[in-house]
């Protein structure tokens, strides 16, 4: 894993999966913010979600995270179950992409998708 950066945040991103994140950005568009959070679901009771959404949709819940000016958004209830998060990123053959280090976790799954609380 590579260093995260400004450990002070609630979610943290390392600066590869911020490079790769904002590679991502520019093909979708300039005004997206990365919305972060957890469902129910998954082979361990809940998945990670994260998708690309305007910035206009941040609402007043919301706890947004500014990384050299790309906001990353959570709402609060998922922020419980997140924060301290790392999202990392990797361009191995086998097991690549967004890898989430979450120390509230209690379980996680072999996929690394999805944990238990």
């Amino acid at each position: 894993m590579t260093q995260a950066t400004q450990s002070q945040k609630g979610i943290l991103m390392t600066d590869t999966a911020l490079q790769h994140v904002l590679a991502l950005r520019q093909q979708q568009g300039d005004n997206l913010c990365l919305r972060v959070g957890v469902r129910q679901g998954g082979c361990s009771g809940m998945s990670y979600m994260m998708d690309f959404e305007s910035a206009d949709n941040i609402g007043p819940d919301d706890e947004v995270y500014d990384y050299e000016g790309f906001k990353v958004v959570c709402d609060r209830k998922s922020l419980l179950y997140l924060y301290g998060l790392t999202l990392d990123y990797s361009n191995a053959l086998i097991g690549g992409g967004f890898q989430f280090t979450n120390p509230n976790a209690e379980q996680t799954c072999g996929c690394g998708k999805s944990f238990g609380a």
